[in-house]
């Protein structure tokens, strides 16, 4: 078999011929009789092709070469070489070879007996694939992808999957091993030739197979081996039919990795949970062989139990840690410090990490187990009132200012909370950073510690005496004074006194005409006269007016009062004629209430 072969053609004698012979070697022949005789000797060759396989008998042995007649008018040589043994050289023996050249430079015929072979062993592989015969062969390399194969003298593929049913963990054991192929592909113009030894394992087994499906059912328990380790599971051999154990069907807990749990080439036992025979897809479990941990749970743990384990889930609310395979329990934030408040439980515990914690409750019905970890420590709020008594002063650092107050951090762990009414005695806050800023050490007065609540009351300024009892004295109603102008509110404004207090002066008060915008006549700093109209030492109140000093006082200082606060459109007697005292002070928001104070300047905002 092969293919582009010629025919070789004959020679036909010629007179030319005559000519040359009788000259050379003086040839007796008559031209008649030449001629006749060279027709006769040509037509005694064999007609042959180039790429024929031809029969030879060899005729001598000449050095390396091995001389054989195949018919033709000249002889042929083939190597030494392309015999298997001495036997095979013997004189007079007949030997399959293949006519590769009519004649190579010296005019002989170029034969190759090692095609010959090949060509021999061609014909049987392509009757095997057309076939279906099994043949045997030997694993003689292994080469990117696959194996080489030694087929009956040809080499063969045979690609790694085709090697068995099961992937292959190391190529190298397979390298001279004998073993039955099947030829899956042959490709003739490039003589490759593709074995496949999974497909005769994949015929034994078939009827395995088949019996297995047939006989499946949901909570079967049947006998594998690890075939293939995946991220999300095990893929389980059953003896033909492969089945999966997903991930969180290996362990009643947590796992990272399936090799954690098992290996490959190993022998388990399963429980089949589910079998799609549309798709042909086999559910496993291995846990489900195992005993539910929650089984008699309440024999191994009881509230207030000190436990060990392993934090496997961290969440904005908690960290889950691992008490036993299978069962886990929350520490919440609130469970993790006695006196730290932890926003995120990163700020305690790490993945990983083995930790130990109390039982707090345990609920089997719903599988829930709460822990805590501060619980493993005295509650130091026990002992806080002894540390920190009502009336004691400390000093603290300012850790979060609020709309509302500021947080003073006594000691780590433990803070306390200045409301903002209790920043001063006289000035109306309104932000906490107007008194002191973040990270600034103050000092504190305790007003009360609330151990259920756990919380500290303080207040900054109890550090002085409250100085309203004499206020009283010295600001009662008709009283006269003078103040600076510190803050536009609504309806009127806030006026510093000399004692560093704060009185509200209703926009009534000021000036008998209706102002839209105060600060344009009474700017900061500005200095007014005033009289105590309103005082109120329990509020710690002082109402003013500015009209009740005006108006007995000369109508040279009224108009300078006028022209200084640009009052064009007021005339003195409308002063001198105004209501200073009838009002109704609960009509005007005297001061700023704490907490739904205006809102801070920018640079007071946390």
């Amino acid at each position: 078999m092969s293919t582009g072969s010629k025919e070789t053609k004959k020679h036909v004698p010629s007179v030319e011929d005559f000519e040359k012979a009788k000259k050379e070697f003086n040839s007796t022949y008559s031209q008649e009789e030449f001629l006749a005789l060279a027709k006769l000797y040509s037509e005694s060759f064999r007609d042959v092709k180039e790429g024929e396989l031809v029969k030879g008998k060899i005729v001598r042995i000449q050095g390396d070469l091995v001389i054989l007649d195949v018919g033709f008018k000249s002889e042929g040589a083939v190597s030494k070489l392309e015999f298997h043994n001495a036997e095979e050289m013997k004189i007079g023996r007949e030997v399959e070879v293949v006519l590769e050249s009519v004649e190579d430079q010296e005019g002989n015929l170029v034969l190759s007996k090692q095609r010959a072979d090949f060509l021999k062993i061609w014909e049987r592989v392509i009757s095997a694939h057309e076939t279906g015969e099994i043949i045997q062969g030997k694993i003689v390399k292994r080469i990117k992808g696959g194996m080489v194969v030694d087929l009956m003298g040809m080499e063969a593929f045979l690609p790694g999957s085709q090697i068995d049913i099961r992937p292959i963990r190391d190529f190298d054991v397979f390298v001279g091993q004998m073993m039955d192929f099947k030829v899956v592909k042959v490709n003739v113009p490039t003589e490759n030739v593709v074995v496949s030894h999974k497909v005769l394992v994949e015929e034994e087994i078939s009827d395995q197979r088949n019996a297995i499906l047939n006989s499946l059912e949901k909570g079967q328990i049947l006998e594998g081996v690890v075939k293939a380790i995946t991220d999300f599971g095990v893929f389980v051999d059953l003896g033909g039919v492969d089945g999966l154990i997903h991930i969180t069907d290996l362990s009643w807990g947590r796992i990272n990795h399936p090799s954690e749990v098992v290996k490959l080439d190993q022998t388990i036992k399963v429980v089949v949970t589910d079998y799609d025979e549309e798709k042909k897809r086999i559910s496993l479990s291995l846990k489900k062989l195992l005993p539910h941990p929650w089984e008699n749970i309440e024999s191994r743990l009881q509230i207030g139990d000190k436990v060990s384990g392993r934090v496997v889930s961290l969440t904005e609310y908690g960290a889950f840690i691992e008490i036993e395979k299978g069962i886990e329990g929350l520490i919440h934030n609130s469970e993790m410090s006695w006196t730290q408040h932890v926003k995120h439980p990163s700020q305690v515990v790490a993945m990983g990490q083995i930790v130990e914690a109390v039982v707090l409750s345990l609920d089997k019905e719903e599988k829930k187990i709460s822990l805590g970890i501060k619980q493993l420590e005295p509650d130091p709020w026990q002992t806080l009132m002894q540390k920190y008594p009502v009336g004691s002063q400390h000093s603290g650092i300012a850790r979060n200012l609020t709309n509302f107050g500021v947080f003073i951090e006594l000691e780590p762990g433990v803070d306390g909370l200045v409301h903002i009414s209790d920043l001063s005695w006289t000035k109306k806050i309104r932000h906490p950073g107007e008194v002191v800023k973040k990270g600034e050490r103050l000092d504190v007065t305790v007003l009360g510690v609330d151990v259920d609540q756990r919380k500290i009351s303080l207040g900054h300024k109890q550090i002085h005496d409250n100085p309203w009892d004499t206020f009283e004295a010295t600001y009662g109603v008709g009283a006269i004074t003078q103040g600076k102008v510190v803050r536009i509110i609504e309806k009127g404004l806030i006026a510093e006194l000399p004692d560093k207090v704060d009185g509200f002066v209703p926009a009534t008060l000021l000036t008998p005409a209706k102002i839209k915008n105060l600060a344009n006549h009474f700017p900061v700093d500005d200095i007014i006269p005033l009289k105590v109209i309103e005082f109120d030492k329990e509020n710690k109140k002082i109402v003013l007016s500015a009209l009740a000093v005006l108006k007995d006082r000369p109508e040279e200082e009224i108009r300078a009062y006028l022209d200084k606060h640009k009052m064009e459109r007021v005339s003195v007697s409308e002063i001198q004629s105004a209501e200073t005292t009838a009002i109704d002070a609960s009509e005007f928001p005297i001061f700023d209430v704490p907490g739904e104070s205006p809102i801070p300047p920018a640079e007071l905002k946390q």
